[in-house]
């Protein structure tokens, strides 16, 4: 079949510009033929080469004591937590295919984030995710929701991986582009880390795994385009998935991993067998030579362009040693996986591809790997950003019925429980939960055999970047490092999944060079390392882009199971106190998106050495078993902290809630009741340990206020003397885990 004649309307149809397509045919000292036009265009797009990024990803902290392996360097970034164990963990996005299939589109970005797990020699043994979506009113924004979900739910629940816990947010900038960014982390021994490099002229080169299909053919490509009218007719580039095939493909390369037979293994994500090839090469400053008339292909007719850009799933490469091949087909045999050496490590550096004994590509491995070109993107600030900070209080009413404004608070999607949702998961597969989704900060996994165990969470807060995108950035870290010290842990790494609208409109990219250095800045400031991660680029639909979502995955060590501290009141009679400043303002909140319909207003003042100061003694407090439950307060603002506090520790009908008075500021009670300050915990203290914590944390210039106590079944805030709300327990109780399914019905 003769191939079509590459011209630059055909380049830019590939979605590469006129002069990267002049610097191709100057790298080659030709013009690309139709399959190396195509595999430029996948490795030169924004999804695999980080072109419009990449500059800017180099603020981020990457080294340190405990990093194993470095952000950049590989599949995924490894710490040390000691005693010879080390975890991989990272997030990456699957948001344009689970706009247009959701089921297959979230389900395969688990498949593909597992597989950069095991990649690294590490089990994987925890899953979670950050979702968002437009307004649940919306028709199809409950058909995606539903879609994410079952997508997550059966890739997850059928290879036995537990889905421990994640975030939601429903708002209207997510309405036609949802974001889905999907999170795992595995454990190993120092001595079982893996490698992506070829090396060794005349090693083997094995393709594992499933057959080649014509799924998710220019997968990397849609995803680094803008969502549009035409976006369905791109179904046909979502990815298929097999949890099961992929269930026999972690424990056949775990497997494999254990012998010496392995130089360097890949997963074929973005760009397949394209990319796993060039990137092993380039790594290991080798090439590499294949024959795609050899990969096993489940369809008839497939042409090289097409086995080549396919992301068909659950499919490796890998790199063997010359004489351990039958070694490593009877390992997938066993497995009855697919095991084909399709090829050898040369020493010329060229990605060499034939097609039954016949040359279709030729070009530099290091070309397609590394040397896409960088770009310094322009930017502006945009014209809303200083309008938006302002609003006039005066022209926002405080609530009739303070108790009313926060029942519904309490029913927003946004807040209220995800039960319908962590219900769908198997979070208890595994055996390594030992705190239930929705019950502490972070999830807390133990890791069998040591006393150690993992405090994770996601995190971030789209309107405050849209608001300020620096402080946003900011928070995003803080609040995730936050949730990790509440549930007990010490935090040790930094994943993050940057989701922004198109990068060539300077507005956006304002936001995003803003939202980079509030991350980039908060990681130093809390010297926590970004381990690796994901830029996803181009979310937009036809009405715009979505809020700048920078979305922070963060893993703590926790060092013993006393530490272990989960949200919910424990005992009546118990003193509630409250960390950080008890004054805030509405701007950037809930409370005045949903009450007042303000997307607006000025960020509550952030200042990060309070911040690392309360988190601190929070973590020695907990360390010092003085602690009996501790929650972060964040959306919704103090009254909804607390309710959540009571709601959550409630169980087996016995309802536990709080009698709270808090001083006279002078300020708005509506900004004191649902403002959300940052810097801020609610912990919970046995009495004879009260007059001893505030008087430490006076000593160390850390505000501390005793607000109330923990009483049975009544749920009463004042303010100024003044009773705003009053409630049963059972009565918020059944808004908070009713409110999610009752917006579906």
């Amino acid at each position: 079949m003769k191939e079509q004649e590459v011209t630059l309307q055909v380049a830019l149809e590939h979605g590469l510009t006129e002069q990267e397509f002049s610097t191709i045919c100057s790298i080659l000292g030709r013009t690309p033929n139709f399959t190396e036009l195509g595999v430029f265009s996948v490795m030169w797009s924004e999804h695999c080469s980080y072109k419009n990024s990449r500059a800017w990803l180099k603020k981020f902290p990457t080294t340190g004591p405990s990093v194993m392996v470095k952000a950049g360097d590989e599949n995924a970034g490894i710490i040390d937590i000691g005693d010879g164990l080390a975890v991989s963990f990272k997030i990456e996005s699957h948001n344009h295919p689970s706009a247009v299939e959701p089921f297959q589109g979230a389900a395969t970005g688990i498949g593909g984030i597992i597989r950069d797990i095991f990649t690294m020699g590490a089990r994987p043994i925890a899953l979670m995710n950050s979702l968002r979506f437009g307004k649940l009113s919306a028709p199809n924004v409950r058909r995606l929701l539903d879609g994410v979900v079952r997508g997550i739910s059966h890739y997850g629940n059928c290879i036995g991986i537990p889905t421990v816990g994640g975030e939601i947010y429903f708002d209207s900038t997510y309405e036609g582009n949802p974001l889905v960014n999907v999170f795992c982390l595995g454990i190993l021994k120092h001595e079982d880390i893996a490698l992506g490099k070829a090396s060794g002229v005349g090693n083997s080169v094995y393709y594992v795994g499933a057959a080649t299909g014509r799924d998710g053919i220019h997968g990397a490509t849609f995803a680094s385009e803008e969502l549009n009218e035409a976006s369905e007719d791109r179904r046909p580039s979502v990815q298929v998935g097999d949890p099961f095939m992929e269930k026999l493909l972690v424990e056949a390369c775990l497997e494999l991993l254990q012998t010496d037979a392995v130089v360097g293994i890949q997963d074929m994500g973005a760009a397949g067998l394209t990319c796993s090839t060039c990137e092993t090469a380039s790594r290991g400053g080798a090439g590499i030579e294949i024959e795609l008339a050899k990969v096993p292909q489940r369809e008839k007719g497939m042409i090289p362009y097409e086995i080549l850009l396919s992301e068909s799933q659950e499919r490796m490469l890998v790199i063997v040693k010359k004489g351990s091949e039958s070694e490593v087909e009877a390992i997938f045999d066993k497995w009855d996986l697919h095991a084909v050496n399709i090829g050898q490590v040369t020493d010329d550096g060229k990605m060499r591809v034939k097609f039954h004994g016949e040359t279709v590509v030729d070009v530099p491995a290091k070309a397609l790997a590394d040397e896409a070109p960088v770009y310094h993107r322009a930017f502006k600030e945009p014209a809303y950003y200083k309008q938006q900070q302002i609003i006039n209080l005066a022209n926002v009413r405080e609530p009739v019925s303070y108790a009313a404004t926060f029942k519904s608070l309490l029913s927003n999607p946004s807040i209220a429980s995800k039960k319908w949702v962590y219900e769908q998961y198997d979070h208890m597969v595994m055996t390594n939960t030992v705190v239930l989704p929705g019950k502490a900060d972070a999830a807390v996994i133990r890791l069998k055999g040591t006393e150690k165990l993992l405090a994770i969470t996601t995190d971030c807060n789209g309107r405050y970047c849209y608001l300020d995108p620096y402080i946003g950035g900011q928070i995003a870290v803080a609040e995730a490092a936050r949730n990790v010290v509440c549930s007990g842990g010490k935090p040790i790494g930094v994943t993050d999944c940057l989701n922004f609208g198109n990068p060539m409109k300077e507005e956006i990219f304002w936001q995003f060079k803003n939202c980079i250095e509030g991350v980039a800045d908060a990681c130093k400031a809390f010297n926590i390392p970004v381990t690796g991660g994901n830029v996803s680029f181009y979310n937009e639909n036809p009405r715009g882009a979505v809020d700048p979502t920078p979305v922070i995955g963060l893993v703590g060590l926790i060092e013993s199971q006393n530490h272990v501290t989960t949200a919910g009141f424990k005992n009546a009679g118990d003193t509630i106190i409250l960390l950080g400043p008890l004054d805030s303002t509405i701007g950037g909140s809930e409370y005045l998106a949903q009450e007042h319909g303000i997307k607006g207003g000025k960020l509550p003042e952030f200042d990060m050495k309070l911040e690392k100061a309360v988190q601190s003694f929070c973590y020695e407090l907990i360390k010092n078993g003085l602690v009996k439950s501790a929650h972060d307060c964040a959306e919704g603002g103090l009254a909804v902290t607390l309710a959540e506090c009571a709601i959550i520790g409630s169980e087996k009908g016995m309802h536990l809630g709080a009698k709270v008075a808090l001083p006279d500021t002078g300020n708005r009670a509506d900004s004191i009741l649902f403002g959300e300050r940052q810097s801020r915990i609610i912990i919970t203290v046995n009495k004879e340990h009260t007059e001893n914590i505030v008087k430490q944390a006076q000593q160390k210039q850390i505000p501390a206020n005793i607000i109330g106590s923990v009483v049975s079944d009544r749920f009463e805030l004042k303010y100024a003397n003044k009773v705003l709300i009053e409630e049963s327990v059972s009565s918020i109780h059944d808004i908070y885990y009713s409110a999610l399914e009752v917006s579906l019905s």
